[in-house]
C-alpha cells in the first residue's frame, strides 16, 4: 500500500504544500523564541522557558470546547483563513520588538499567550479540515502525513533558525515566519470551496459541547488513549525545555547546537510518521507499545554520555513519539462519527496540549534543581506508565488472564487466555449524531 497515496487527491495535494512552507517558519519561530528566553532575556532558565510554554499552550484547557464546537458548526476553510491571518500578525509584532531590542522577557510571555489563544481555535479545525479534502478510508494516511510533513519541517526549521539566530538575531526570524503564513493562506484560495466534502455539520442550540463530552464517555476506548495522550503530553514531550537543557547546561554548547538536535529528532519523527501512513489503520497495541519505546528510548538519553550519544538517543525518541501521537490522532479521528469529530478532537488537543502548563514547569523546575538528566527521566517514565495503563486496559477489555502453567522440569510458562463465559469489561459503545447509542465490539477496539 502506497505511503504517499493521499497525495494522488489535487485538494490535499496543493494543502500538503502550503502547511509544509508554513510548518517550517512555525518551527523557526519556536526554536528562535526558546533561544531568545533561554540564552538572550535570561541566564539559562528552564524554569522560564516552561513558564513561555505554559502560556503558549494553557489556552488549549480553556478553549478547547468552544472550539471544537466552532470545528463542527462552521465553515472551517474561513476559520484557518482567520486564525491563520491572526497568527502571522503576531510574528510580525513580536518580530518588529525584538529587532528594535525592545523586547523585555514578559513581551514574550504575553505574545506567547496570544499565540495561544489563536492557536487553540486552529487546532481542531486544521486538524478536521484534512477530512474535507479526503475520503474516509483515506483519513488515517493523510493524518499520518500531516504529522510527516510537521516533522519534516522540524527537521528544516530549526537548523535554519540556529543558523539565523547566531547570524542576523531571532527577531528576522520572527519575521521570516510571518512571510511564511502567506503560503497556506495561498494554499487555501487555491482549494475551491465546492470541491471541499461536504459532511454532516453540529446543530445549533445548547448543550453541544455537553454531547460531545458525552459521546466520549460512552467510548472507553478513546479515554484510555486520552489519558495516556494527557500523561506523556505531559511530562515526556516538553522536547525543547530537554533539548536546550542538556545541550546549553550539560554539554556547554549553542544555538546552532541547539537547532541541530531538534533537526536529528525529526528524522526519527519523520520515520514514526511516514511508517504510520504505511498502515492502513491505526492500532491500539501500536500507539501503546511506541508509549514504551519512547520511554525507554528517553532513558536513554537521559544516560547520554556526550553531545553525539545524545543526538543519537533522540532518533528512537522521536521516531516512538511520533508513531504513538499520529496513531492516536488517526485512531480517534478515524473512529469518531463525523458530526463529533471537531469537539472529540478539540478535547484531544486540550488534552495534549494543555497538559503543559503543568508539565513545563513542572520538568523545567527539576532540570534546575537536579539537573536535565532527571528531567529526561521524567519523560521516560511518562512513557512507561502511559504503556502499562493501555496494557492493563487491554486486558480488562478483552477479559484476558494470565495463565501460570508449571512443568515437572524447566521454568514456569506464561500464556495469555480469553475468559470463558465472561462478559467484556469496558466494552466500547459510542453515540451516533442525535445521541443514541450504538454498540461496537471490545475486540474490534483493541485490534486497531
Amino acid at each position: 500500500m502506497s505511503t504517499f497515496r493521499s497525495l494522488h487527491i489535487l485538494n490535499y495535494r496543493i494543502w500538503f504544500i502550503g502547511a509544509l512552507v508554513s510548518n517550517i517558519g512555525t518551527w523557526m519561530q519556536r526554536t528562535a523564541q526558546d533561544w531568545l528566553v533561554f540564552d538572550h532575556l535570561t541566564a539559562h532558565d528552564a524554569g522560564a522557558m516552561g513558564v513561555t510554554m505554559a502560556l503558549q499552550l494553557g489556552p488549549q484547557l480553556f478553549l478547547a470546547p468552544v472550539a471544537g464546537l466552532a470545528a463542527d458548526r462552521y465553515n472551517r476553510k474561513q476559520l484557518l483563513v482567520m486564525t491563520q491571518s491572526l497568527m502571522a500578525l503576531l510574528s510580525a509584532g513580536l518580530g518588529v520588538l525584538v529587532v528594535l531590542g525592545a523586547a523585555e522577557l514578559w513581551h514574550v510571555y504575553v505574545f506567547a499567550l496570544l499565540l495561544g489563544m489563536v492557536s487553540a481555535l486552529d487546532a481542531p479545525v486544521r486538524q478536521t479540515f484534512v477530512s474535507e479534502l479526503v475520503r474516509d478510508e483515506l483519513l488515517p494516511n493523510a493524518v499520518a502525513l500531516n504529522s510527516a510533513s510537521f516533522n519534516v519541517a522540524r527537521m528544516i526549521g530549526p537548523a535554519v533558525a540556529g543558523l539565523l539566530t547566531v547570524a542576523v538575531g531571532p527577531g528576522w526570524v520572527f519575521l521570516i515566519n510571518t512571510l511564511t503564513f502567506l503560503a497556506l493562506l495561498a494554499s487555501l484560495a487555491k482549494i475551491p470551496t465546492t470541491s471541499l466534502r461536504s459532511l454532516p455539520r453540529a446543530a445549533g442550540g445548547k448543550g453541544r459541547i455537553r454531547e460531545g463530552l458525552r459521546y466520549v464517555r460512552f467510548r472507553p476506548d478513546i479515554v484510555v488513549v486520552l489519558v495516556a495522550i494527557f500523561i506523556v503530553g505531559t511530562l515526556g514531550l516538553n522536547f525543547v525545555l530537554f533539548i536546550a537543557a542538556m545541550v546549553g547546561t550539560e554539554f556547554g554548547l549553542d544555538a546552532k547546537a541547539f537547532g541541530l538536535m531538534n533537526s536529528i529528532m525529526a528524522l526519527g519523527s519523520v520515520a514514526g510518521a511516514l511508517l504510520s501512513a504505511r498502515r492502513s489503520r491505526p492500532r491500539l497495541r501500536i500507539i501503546f507499545g511506541a508509549a514504551a519505546g519512547f520511554g525507554l528510548a528517553s532513558g536513554l538519553a537521559a544516560l547520554a554520555p556526550n553531545y553525539f550519544w545524545f543526538g543519537a538517543a533522540l532518533v528512537p525518541v522521536g521516531l516512538f513519539a511520533l508513531t504513538m501521537l499520529t496513531s492516536a490522532n488517526g485512531y480517534v479521528q478515524a473512529t469518531t462519527d463525523a458530526v463529533m469529530r471537531g469537539r472529540v478532537m478539540a478535547l484531544y488537543m486540550a488534552i495534549f496540549m494543555g497538559g503543559t502548563p503543568i508539565g513545563a514547569p513542572l520538568v523545567g523546575w527539576v532540570a534546575n534543581v537536579a539537573g536535565p538528566r532527571w528531567a529526561m527521566s521524567v519523560a521516560a517514565g511518562s512513557g512507561l506508565v502511559a504503556a502499562a495503563i493501555g496494557l492493563v486496559w487491554v486486558i480488562r477489555a478483552r477479559m484476558l488472564r494470565l495463565r501460570v502453567s508449571r512443568p515437572p522440569r524447566g521454568l514456569p510458562r506464561f500464556t495469555v487466555v480469553s475468559r470463558a463465559g465472561a462478559a467484556p469489561a469496558g466494552g466500547t459503545a459510542g453515540l451516533t449524531a442525535d445521541g443514541a447509542a450504538r454498540d461496537a465490539s471490545p475486540d474490534d477496539a483493541v485490534e486497531r
